[in-house]
């Protein structure tokens, strides 16, 4: 029987289901009786108990469950017969007036958007190059040396500067009351590293030991103590120590420290520089990305499913709700956040999703084992043991997954970047690393 489909709007379809009575009745039986074979009752033996007393006491909700069932199968079988890809979930109410002998119902869904993608050739994508220099390798170095400095207590009267550990009490008062948090003795630090806020360092850097300052401190507005974010606090602080860095000599000794083989400085050199390439590539990859999916969007032609859109502003706020909680945000499963402000960035989510994946079913870009295989031993050649972190990743099917979709995304790049009018750019590695 051929299945009639109502076209309401651009993706929404409706059709009309029909269940008889009989098989729904029959099904209702079928299941009491397996019912009455376990269910204990007082005054009735196991297995015993009459099936009036049964459907009396069960079946209303057995009929339910057969109704959806039965309903669930009529959808199902009637959008497979009518060639229907449905994007979300259906709402299906009774539907007045049915034939005698059969139940009728009335499915509202959205269907999967035909995606049109234009003439790639005409996308504009700008892509990203950057190489390691001898200045990155450097400054990995100093931050290695920094990893295994050393402190020597400064002479009297010497002051705080950038780098130096100090050690302080600190007592700060908001209204005149003390807060949680807001005292503490023999506290430590290191002057200009981003360890406290900015006017904490600003007024510490300068003092000497046995110094003391007053000074005020606008804590952010999203400042994780929930308490005192945006508000201001008068803080006392006190020098009770200033210790000067010791940086380690750049030798075969210092090398040894950080297991790097062959032991020498050239050694690690090459290693950072190795590191580094790998995530400048990382980097690279992923910036490159980024151009490829707007050049994508841009040229792409297609209707986008509210309930998809729905359910991905509905992933977007309970992201939004864990984060708060983990900055430590009272009742954060409760807050109150308007869903519209999610809602730009889950319709470019589900656009793109639904582009990507015509574009890679059209075009075979699907992701194979050897460049998963590949991708994996990559993402494991930083790490000490490599072969343990290729067995994690192939010990579980999600984290594969999410190989697999990465694979999939830098095919799609190659692919892209192969038909569009690419511009290259070359940008130094502080720029690329967000250092500049």
């Amino acid at each position: 029987m051929a299945v009639n489909v109502e076209t309401l709007e651009k993706l929404e379809r409706k059709i009309t289901l029909s269940v008889p009575l009989s098989a729904i009745q029959s099904e209702v039986d079928a299941r009491l009786q397996k019912v009455a074979r376990t269910v204990k009752m007082d005054g009735f033996r196991p297995g015993k108990v009459p099936m009036s007393v049964v459907a009396q006491r069960y079946g209303y909700s057995v009929q339910y469950e057969v109704l959806n069932d039965k309903v669930g199968e009529a959808f199902a079988a009637a959008v497979n017969e009518a060639e229907l890809r449905v994007a979300g979930q259906p709402k299906i109410t009774e539907k007045e007036g049915a034939p005698e002998g059969e139940a009728q119902f009335e499915a509202v869904f959205e269907v999967m958007p035909e995606v049109k993608i234009g003439d790639l050739a005409a996308a504009e994508v700008e892509k990203l190059s950057a190489n390691v220099d001898d200045a990155a390798i450097d400054k990995t170095v100093d931050i290695l040396r920094k990893q295994r400095r050393t402190f020597t207590e400064r002479a009297a009267g010497e002051a705080a500067a950038d780098g130096d550990r100090v050690t302080v009490d600190f007592e700060g008062k908001i209204d005149g009351e003390t807060f949680s948090g807001g005292k503490a003795e023999d506290f430590q630090f290191l002057v200009g590293e981003g360890q406290m806020l900015k006017e904490f360092e600003d007024a510490t850097r300068g003092m000497k030991v046995g110094e003391s300052k007053t000074f005020p401190l606008a804590f952010p507005a999203d400042y994780h103590g929930a308490d005192v974010a945006g508000k201001t606090a008068d803080f006392l602080v006190t020098v009770k120590k200033v210790e000067a860095p010791n940086l380690p000599e750049v030798n075969e000794e210092f090398v040894k420290t950080l297991g790097v083989e062959g032991g020498s400085v050239a050694a690690l050199r090459d290693d950072i520089k190795k590191n580094l390439e790998r995530e400048v590539k990382f980097r690279v990859q992923g910036r490159n990305k980024q151009a490829v999916m707007d050049a994508l969007v841009s040229v792409a032609e297609l209707d986008l499913p509210k309930a998809s859109v729905q359910a991905e502003v509905g992933r977007l706020l309970e992201g939004a709700r864990a984060e708060l909680q983990q900055r430590g945000i009272k009742d954060a499963a409760k807050a109150e956040i308007p869903e519209d402000i999610f809602l730009p960035q889950a319709e470019r989510r589900v656009r793109l999703g639904l582009v990507v994946a015509e574009l890679v079913k059209t075009n075979n870009l699907q992701a194979t084992a050897e460049q998963i295989k590949s991708h994996v031993e990559e993402l494991a050649s930083s790490y000490e043991k490599p072969e343990d972190v290729v067995r994690w990743y192939f010990g579980d099917r999600n984290r594969l997954a999410e190989v697999e979709a990465v694979v999939i995304e830098n095919n799609v790049t190659e692919f892209v970047l192969g038909k569009a009018k690419v511009t290259d750019k070359a940008v130094s590695f502080e720029e690329l690393m967000g250092q500049a």
